[in-house]
């Protein structure tokens, strides 16, 4: 195999890795006795997929290495699955995420890390995951900007609207 035979059969199999990872957001959102039926089997295939064919491919190309880690959904929740305690409301999670914005680019992983240290000072029962959902949904709303998959905390930004 040469490097444009090697790079070829890169991006076919970078184009399976981020829909294997689609699917495991997917199956993520399924109740656990459906989810297990998919589990073991997703992850054989993801191990097959970066331990033998992308590690094969990155020993004898290392130059075809896009990254150091592969961006993988670090959370799939969605705000519509989010049950949020009486004790907190929307406003309080949404003054939280403001706290911590600024008008420049931030790492979605750093601007949830804040905020989830924010609520923990404030004795705020929320995870990271609900104010991660939280962030899709203002950007939605056109209230933040963002870059990148939102699902993929340390390959995408948010800023303030500006």
């Amino acid at each position: 195999m040469n490097r444009e035979q090697a790079a070829e059969i890169h991006e076919y199999l970078l184009d399976a890795a981020y829909a294997i990872d689609e699917a495991r957001a997917a199956i993520l959102a399924l109740d656990q006795h459906d989810r297990g039926e998919f589990t073991a089997a997703l992850e054989t295939v993801v191990t097959a997929l970066h331990s033998e064919l992308l590690r094969g491919i990155y020993d004898r190309f290392p130059d075809l290495i896009p990254f150091r880690e592969f961006p993988a959904i670090t959370s799939a929740l969605r705000w519509d699955q989010v049950r949020i305690p009486p004790s907190v409301s929307e406003a309080d999670i949404d003054s939280i995420l403001f706290s911590v914005m600024e008008w420049q680019w931030r790492k979605m992983a750093l601007v949830v890390g804040m905020a989830y240290g924010r609520c923990k000072e404030l004795g705020l029962p929320i995870s990271d995951e609900v104010l991660a959902a939280r962030i899709q949904v203002l950007v939605k709303s056109e209230r933040l900007e963002a870059q990148g998959d939102l699902r993929r905390w340390r390959h995408s930004e948010v800023r303030l609207k500006g």
